[in-house]
Parts: structure tokens; sequence; C-alpha cells
């Protein structure tokens, strides 16, 4: 009696095996189920945790074929090294130095207007500014300037550096820049009212930053607007400074002012 063999399909009607892909971190995939799609920040025994655009986290199973790649239906896999992945990049875009301590702190400083700032600039920039041994100060406004850098008295070994809000042409804050003139201080700015701004909106969630009336309070505005919380902009704040995980999360206006005023401090942009 002939033998026939157990599959009687023919070959190219035989399903094609699913790939399997390490779930690196990074790494961009779909769960088709719920049309969730966003990168890979976890993966532990027999899940895997993806995070979206939005900041939005979810976890799932690592079951075959239960995910999308690229249009492409894969199986997820723990990585072969479980070992925590050493960042090789800083929040700023800057490489990273592995076991790099905080240098002893410079004579100079970098001034910036708010409490806001200052924690933006510190989690954004915070690594570099340690390894470099920059101190970041906040001042409560600029109305006082001239008096305050005066005060700091800047010099070759102790230069000065300032971060201005709405430093735009023919602004009070312009006009309170234009008045500083030492050659060891440098004072710069972004065109946002208020440093809230400089966080790109896809960072929120938000179609953009809404349009305040003149002579309202701007943060109440925005928040009113926004459907925020308007009694409490300190816990709103927090809530925004949470969604920004890097440079990448923030406006170029700002982005180069921040970089510049590192490098003058530092030396590194010239005199």
């Amino acid at each position: 009696m002939r033998q026939y063999p157990a599959d009687l399909n023919p070959p190219w009607k035989k399903p094609k095996p699913v790939p399997e892909v390490p779930a690196e971190p990074g790494l961009v995939v779909e769960e088709p189920g719920t049309g969730f799609c966003g990168a890979v920040i976890r993966c532990e025994a027999g899940t895997v945790t993806l995070e979206d655009r939005f900041r939005k986290h979810r976890v799932f199973p690592l079951e075959p074929g239960g995910f999308l790649l690229e249009g492409r239906v894969v199986t997820l896999v723990r990585p072969a090294s479980s070992a925590p992945v050493r960042p090789t990049r800083t929040a700023s875009g800057s490489v990273a130095v592995p076991g790099a301590r905080a240098r002893v702190a410079r004579a100079g400083r970098i001034y910036v207007e708010g409490r806001h700032d200052a924690e933006l600039v510190e989690k954004v920039w915070g690594d570099d500014l340690r390894v470099e041994g920059v101190v970041v100060e906040y001042l409560e406004g600029v109305d006082d300037l001239p008096a305050v850098v005066a005060e700091f008295g800047p010099g070759p070994d102790a230069r000065l550096g300032v971060l201005v809000d709405h430093l735009v042409p023919g602004t009070k804050e312009w006009r309170i820049a234009q008045s500083v003139t030492s050659e060891h201080a440098l004072v710069v700015g972004h065109p946002y009212i208020d440093i809230w701004e400089a966080v790109k909106p896809s960072a929120l969630g938000i179609p953009g930053w809404p349009q305040v009336p003149h002579g309202q309070d701007w943060k109440t505005g925005v928040c009113r607007a926004l459907g925020w919380p308007s009694d409490n902009t300190g816990a709103v704040w927090q809530a925004i400074l949470a969604r920004v995980g890097s440079y990448k999360d923030l406006e170029p206006e700002l982005l180069g002012r921040v970089e510049e005023l590192i490098d003058f401090v530092t030396g590194s942009g010239g005199a």
C-alpha cells in the first residue's frame, strides 16, 4: 500500500513560519488586537511594555505571532541578554560618559528666569552640566538683571550665561538684555512667553498651545483653554515636565540657546 506523507498540503500552501524578533528597547511594533502602536521600553518574563507617542504605557503578553513589525506578523521574544541596557546618549543627545563623576563646580554660572526653567534645563541637560561642572540658578524675573550681573562680577574665569523668556526685539526683556554689556556675560533667549511653550505640543498630546488674550495670566489662560486645573499651575507644570523625555520633546529655539550658553560658560564657544 502506497504511503503518503502526513502533510498533504503543497509547499506553496504551507503557512510560513512566523519570525522571532528580540524585544529590544526602542523597537516599534503594533499589537493588532487593540491597534496600540509603541516602542518597547521593558521586556520581562512573559510580557512586554510598549510606550506610544503620547507616553501611554500598555503591557502585552509575549504570545506567538502577537505583534506586527512594519506590517509583518512577528513573535516577540525576550532579548538574549537580560542585563539593563546602558544608555548611549544623555537626554540632551550628547554621548553618555559611563561612570563619569560630577566635576567640581566652575565659578561660572547659568541663570534662568524661574524654577520651571531650571527644572526643565536640569531634566534635559543635567548629565551634561554635572560633567562640565556648570551650576544653574534661577532668578525671579529679569527686571533687575543689570544689577544681578554687576553683583556676580563676570570675568575670564567666571563667565555668566543668562537665559531669558520672551526675548523678542522691542520687548521689555529685549531692552533689559541689551543693557548687559560685559564681554564675559552672554544673555540669550527664546521667543516663548513662558518656558511651558518650549515643550512641543506633540509631547503632550495637544494640537498646539492656545492663544491667551493680552493682559490675562498666560498659564491660567492656557489651563482654562485646555481644560487643565487652573488653580494649581505648579501641579500642571509637573505633569508637563513628566512628559519630557529628551531634547526631542523641546522646540529647537530653546535647544540652541541652552547649548550656546553651556558652550559659552565652559569656554568651548569662544570669547
